[in-house]
């Protein structure tokens, strides 16, 4: 008995010990980046493409200047949310079969002739933070199309392609294309901002949609299995963990004082206004994510529903 809790114990280090090669070459492979990039950059040809598409186009003359307020709010949420959707969506593939379940009570305002689903305590969880993602995204939404803001995310001309090509370069060999994010993205920021609004987001929704409980037409369920839509929530999950990365990586690296006025203060200076609000919605993620323990989950949840758990096995007769 002994000897098998200690394989236990030493196992997840096992697991840890054996990634730890990705360091290193993750560096390598960086640093191959920048010098191939660098080397790429030297070429008479590739500096006259680069004269010619610097990495920005030429906005409508109808687009707005700068950043509004509810535009900072909304990312601010939106990050929050998702944040808090992949954390239980990595839950919900790594826990496997659930140990608790919820179910609606069926009575009130929510009252429906079809009984309630059962569905995971962490299902639960992943929902509620998708419905809370998905209400604030309906209110982006009208907003970005009756402010006029999407001519700054929708690309409006094909020049956008070679100058997006010009952009990756740029950045690829750290030196950073010139952009002002208040007035214009550059053009590689507004293809990768247009995915994630435009394509992203709503097939997250879809492929969401088609893996819930409330997903009951047969016919549609032929046009679209299930493990399609599996397979495209999960690589859009992806997606949006490789595009929060770079982001990140990006807005720290790039001007962060004056990046974080954009992006959580709606102001276009230096000052530590943005930093601020940006720090302390990094202490409320901390305390949310500290606090979204089993019981309390368990409390919430109970609130709408009722909580069970599956019978734990039988004890195995010893040998």
């Amino acid at each position: 008995m002994a000897s098998t809790d200690s394989g236990s114990a030493i196992a997840p280090t096992h697991r840890w010990l054996r990634l730890l090669w990705i360091v290193p070459a993750a560096l390598v492979l960086f640093a191959g980046v920048v010098l191939a990039a660098r080397g790429i950059r030297s070429l008479p040809e590739v500096q006259s493409f680069l004269a010619v598409y610097p990495g920005t186009t030429t906005l409508p003359d109808s687009a707005p200047v700068g950043i509004p307020a509810w535009l900072a709010w909304q990312h601010g949420l939106n990050a929050f949310f998702l944040f808090f959707i992949i954390r239980t969506g990595w839950q919900i593939r790594r826990t496997g079969r659930p140990t608790s379940f919820w179910k609606r009570t069926n009575t009130g305002l929510l009252r429906t002739k079809r009984p309630p689903t059962r569905i995971g305590l962490n299902v639960w969880l992943h929902l509620g933070w998708d419905t809370l993602w998905v209400l604030n995204g309906v209110l982006f939404y009208v907003l970005l199309f009756a402010t006029g803001q999407w001519l700054r995310l929708v690309p409006v001309t094909w020049s956008i392609v070679p100058n997006a090509a010009s952009a990756a370069l740029q950045y690829a060999s750290l030196d950073w294309p010139m952009e002002n994010g208040w007035i214009n993205y550059n053009a590689l920021q507004t293809i990768s901002y247009f995915l994630v609004v435009f394509v992203a987001a709503p097939l997250a929704l879809l492929t969401g949609l088609r893996l819930s409980p409330s997903w009951t037409s047969r016919r549609m369920s032929a046009l679209f299995p299930i493990r399609v839509a599996r397979a495209l929530h999960v690589a859009v999950m992806l997606f949006f963990v490789a595009f929060i990365s770079v982001h990140v990586f990006l807005v720290f690296t790039t001007g962060a004082l004056r990046n974080l006025n954009h992006m959580y203060a709606a102001q276009d200076g230096e000052g530590w206004h943005g930093f601020a609000i940006f720090a302390g919605a990094l202490v409320v993620t901390i305390v949310v994510w500290a606090a979204a323990r089993p019981r309390v989950v368990r409390a919430i949840a109970a609130l709408t529903g009722t909580i069970t758990d599956r019978p734990a096995p039988p004890p195995q007769p010893a040998p």
